[in-house]
């Protein structure tokens, strides 16, 4: 993995991919103690950053590979970024999702026109039925986060916060990232490693599922110990990647995380403060900039809101118990 590849995804997602805006509140501000500033991903197509990755990864295959089809497993933003991608170039898609998947993820993805193939996350393996079916299909396997081109395809983020945060004169913050298996805070770190190593990047996961905050503690991948139990579902993997592991090592700070209380009252403040919605597992750096501002040093802090496709009831419940 390398800026290179970053730049390359850049150009094939050109005209395809929104550039999302880094958005500010003076509100917000006042909250945390510092600026802050949101990188809106939510607004991006799908509702997620995941439409980057997708691209990138079908954009990257041969056109009689891709004409075969692909498969990808997914709780959802990645399951509708490649299908999205597929839809556009002509590729049937064949999504794993999580039968616990928010039900709005999973209806999303079967309008983009994927077959939607549902597992049970605590007992079932999704890596062994994506394998399976990729073999009996021939198709070919996109996946949520170990896989350089989708690395690649998130590092465009970072690319935009670099250009974004120096237009602002903004050179020197911690950068916060919604964190499940590290393939948008991976791809970020490199973007910004090479285009703004003022900014700093941090991975955050929600509490009871911070594999990342330990593993780079620890200086080896560790697991969480539940796959199941939290609001914030984009982001519950079992593990940091193969691939991402080493870039987060090498290139990030300590990890952070988040109680759901603080995601839900971050979700309410970006509603009412900044007009966008944020999913739980896009919101945990917002609410770790919000509520965490202890664990982060300097004026700036730079929070990406990863996705909005969140289920309306837990919005209401944001909203409701955080005055919203």
């Amino acid at each position: 993995m390398n800026i290179g590849m970053i730049e390359a995804a850049a150009r094939r997602l050109e005209g395809h991919a929104l550039r999302t805006p880094l958005l500010s509140s003076p509100f917000l501000d006042e909250i945390a103690g510092r600026h802050v500033f949101v990188k809106a991903e939510c607004l991006q197509h799908t509702g997620s950053f995941k439409f980057r990755g997708g691209w990138s990864a079908v954009s990257a295959l041969q056109p009689e590979i891709r004409a075969r089809g692909v498969i990808a497993y997914s709780s959802g933003n990645h399951a509708q970024g490649v299908a999205m991608a597929a839809r556009a170039h002509g590729a049937p898609a064949v999504i794993v999702m999580p039968s616990d998947a928010p039900r709005v993820k999973i209806e999303n993805t079967r309008a983009l026109g994927a077959e939607v193939v549902l597992y049970d996350r605590a007992t079932g393996d999704r890596d062994a039925i994506g394998a399976a079916l990729a073999e009996d299909r021939g198709l070919t396997l996109i996946k949520p986060f170990d896989e350089p081109q989708v690395i690649a395809g998130q590092g465009t983020t970072g690319l935009e916060i670099a250009e974004q945060a120096a237009a602002l004169g903004v050179d020197t913050a911690e950068v916060l990232v919604p964190c499940g298996g590290g393939g948008l805070t991976s791809g970020i770190a490199l973007a910004l490693a090479a285009r703004a190593p003022g900014l700093t990047v941090r991975p955050v996961e929600p509490e009871g599922f911070d594999d990342v905050a330990r593993s780079l503690a620890g200086g080896r991948i560790e697991r969480n110990a539940r796959l199941s139990g939290s609001i914030c579902d984009a982001i519950v993997t079992p593990s940091p990647g193969e691939i991402t592991f080493p870039i987060l090592s090498r290139l990030c700070g300590p990890g952070l995380s988040v109680t759901e209380d603080e995601v839900l009252a971050a979700m309410a403040a970006a509603v009412t403060r900044l007009h966008i919605v944020v999913e739980p597992g896009g919101a945990v750096a917002l609410a770790a900039a919000l509520f965490r501002p202890h664990e982060m040093t300097g004026e700036a802090v730079i929070a990406v809101c990863s996705g909005g496709n969140v289920d309306p009831a837990i919005l209401a419940r944001a909203l409701v118990t955080r005055g919203g």
